[in-house]
């Protein structure tokens, strides 16, 4: 084969394009997410903050002075009123729901994930939705990062060929007790963390015919449902997607991993999740791709990484579809419903436990042999 052939294309795609025309953003919520990640993409991308809320007066202050927002807002009713903006909820699951009824009807939003606690609570956000002519889209930003985009490119290219092997490997420490919200919830890995993997996982290889999962606790977060995962999509005969989670790996960076391996028919590639190594600082995202024919990998020159640089993505696709620009929102509502279903079939699983060994009709006695 040409070795020229097999090499990666140079302009596999990255970014998100941006609005010609975007509106400004009002913001609902001043966490730690909004400071790391929201913000400085939208500086990045020259978008308006006209204004944020939170129901911490002082916290929504500081981060208005911080970052040059000219309003902070004293009252959801406040915020809501102010004309032409775009909201972005940057809030709990369980504040979407009654925020959502409240925003202006025939407005556009930008959710936080995960779509409520759960399918129900998702189900009565996305009629909430309907019901009010809300355009709303999902912060499942993961699809939006260059990394990513890099390979959906790819694939979509045909460059790898048929996908029929897709594993999540995060083996790493994550700093918990920066979300003392988790705490208090009946779900926490699967619905705030690996649904991000989730989503991008049905962005690639489509729905599920069916799933199977554990999900549980570590003697150091006895207060969370579940900070570890196991999980298997079954999708084909012949194709094997899986997930393996642990965020209390705490001897060390040596065997520390954070991980997205796809394998084609035509090849294969390696996307490295940086942030989840030395989460909220984070290291360098990475993809590599072996093309058919080599056994050589070539790293993908990335222009940024998941956080904060994917969180470009979901705002510059809402803003797009808020001025006329596009018609198709990647992570609407509609489209993040089935991820939420995704992530219910995964809780089910759990619940109801695995096969049973079959018992021996006839032990021996006095034990094994």
């Amino acid at each position: 084969m040409n070795p020229v052939a097999s090499l990666v294309p140079s302009d596999l795609r990255q970014r998100w394009p941006s609005a010609r025309a975007p509106r400004p953003i009002v913001i609902l919520g001043a966490g730690g997410i909004v400071h790391d990640a929201h913000l400085p993409a939208y500086r990045a991308l020259g978008l308006e903050v006209a204004g944020i809320f939170d129901l911490d007066a002082s916290r929504a202050r500081a981060t208005a002075q911080r970052w040059g927002i000219p309003r902070a807002c004293a009252s959801l009713e406040e915020a809501l009123a102010l004309p032409g903006a775009l909201f972005d909820l940057a809030l709990p699951p369980g504040a979407l729901f009654e925020t959502v009824a409240q925003l202006p009807r025939g407005s556009f939003a930008l959710l936080q994930k995960p779509l409520g606690l759960d399918l129900a609570d998702a189900t009565r956000i996305r009629g909430a939705c309907r019901e009010r002519g809300i355009t709303a889209a999902q912060n499942f930003q993961l699809r939006f990062s260059p990394a990513m985009l890099a390979l959906a490119d790819a694939l979509e290219r045909g460059l790898l060929g048929r996908l029929v092997e897709l594993e999540v490997h995060v083996n790493c420490r994550m700093p918990w007790e920066l979300w003392p919200f988790m705490q208090g919830l009946e779900r926490m890995e699967i619905a705030l963390h690996s649904i991000h993997y989730l989503d991008a996982i049905r962005a690639l290889l489509g729905e599920p015919r069916a799933v199977m999962a554990r999900t549980v606790k570590h003697p150091d977060a006895p207060a969370l449902a579940s900070s570890r995962t196991t999980a298997i999509l079954d999708y084909a005969d012949d194709v094997r997607c899986a997930l393996s989670i642990n965020h209390h790996h705490k001897h060390g960076p040596k065997h520390q991993s954070s991980s997205l391996r796809v394998e084609g028919t035509r090849g294969a590639a390696v996307l490295t999740l940086g942030v989840n190594l030395d989460y909220p600082r984070g290291r360098p995202d990475a993809l590599e791709i072996a093309l058919e024919g080599s056994q050589e990998w070539q790293e993908v020159p990335l222009v940024g990484n998941w956080f904060p640089d994917a969180f470009r993505g979901p705002m510059s696709s809402l803003q797009r579809v808020a001025s006329g620009e596009d018609t198709a929102l990647p992570t609407s509502v509609e489209d993040a419903w089935h991820t939420m279903a995704l992530v219910e079939a995964l809780y089910t699983s759990d619940s109801t436990g695995g096969t049973p060994l079959p018992r021996d009709p006839a032990p021996r006695a006095g034990g094994v042999a």
